[in-house]
């Protein structure tokens, strides 16, 4: 199994802050592995990434509200985010589940009772539903409420992009699509992210220094990140993707990245509704 970093100890402090009630929404925790053991079929080792780590990270950016995403190394034991999510407080923390395609029906509405508002399909890292199973949990998903979370490389949403807004739930889409900058905007997969911010249907995730062919400063991301944004800004969500996990070269600054968010959407309510307005509609805060 790749080993990884851990977070940094030190969050510098970025050049903005953000407003009250602001969102992160997409973040991990990992730990305390005494409690919450890995996953054995996990494809990557993280180290520690525990609730007080994650804190000083919200408090150096002013986030007040949060979303728990299940990482690929828990599989579909959600326990660690579902505690996570009860430490936070359910007034102001969300959860993004990974289940079975088998999970019956009780076991769903505990998880929304426990702060659940989603399922995540990780088609990146694998371990838990396969996309098979998509129609199936959106319909099943669809009286809770919930939506769906895609984890996808832009040759992949490519293919499927022409069933998600025929899905009886609207979808997210993690990372901005999961494309390289190094294609261009005029790639297949970004294109295809486009027309489905168009169609109403769909949401993306602006934490995307994961798409950055070139490396920090991240500075190839902005033309994605504002074609994203000026094409569905009420559809825009943004997340640390915080403790950073499966890197194992450099670890990314959070600071630094929230920098990236603020240059990409410099004005003050275009700010608050990515971090405000827009995951207080599709969380329910």
């Amino acid at each position: 199994m790749r080993p990884c970093l851990p977070p940094l100890d030190r969050v510098p402090a970025p050049s903005w802050r953000a407003p009250p009630l602001s969102c992160d929404c997409h973040f991990h925790i990992f730990g305390p592995y005494d409690r919450f053991p890995l996953d054995p079929r996990r494809h990557y080792d993280p180290q520690a990434a525990p609730i007080p780590a994650y804190r000083r990270v919200a408090d150096a950016l002013g986030i007040e509200r949060m979303v728990i995403v299940q990482p690929s190394v828990y599989g579909t034991d959600n326990r660690c985010s579902l505690d996570a999510a009860a430490q936070f407080g359910l007034d102001r923390a969300r959860v993004v589940a990974v289940v079975d395609r088998d999970i019956d029906d009780a076991a769903l509405r505990a998880l929304h009772a426990g702060g659940t508002r989603a399922l995540r399909f990780n088609l990146v890292s694998g371990n838990g539903s396969p996309v098979e199973a998509l129609e199936t949990m959106a319909r099943r998903i669809a009286p809770l409420g919930w939506h769906l979370q895609l984890y996808v490389s832009g040759d992949v949403l490519t293919e499927i992009a022409p069933r998600l807004p025929t899905l009886p739930v609207e979808v997210v889409i993690d990372h901005m699509g999961g494309v390289r900058t190094e294609d261009g905007v005029d790639a297949p997969g970004f294109q295809a992210l486009l027309r489905l911010l168009g169609s109403g249907r769909a949401w993306v995730k602006l934490c995307g220094y994961r798409i950055s062919s070139a490396g920090p400063p991240f500075a190839d991301v902005a033309p994605f990140a504002r074609a994203l944004f000026a094409t569905a800004p009420d559809h825009c969500l943004w997340g640390t993707d915080w403790p950073h996990p499966s890197m194992s070269a450099w670890m990314p600054e959070d600071g630094a990245l929230f920098d990236l968010l603020g240059a990409w959407v410099p004005g003050d309510a275009d700010r608050r509704r990515v971090l405000v307005d827009n995951p207080a509609q599709l969380y329910g805060f």
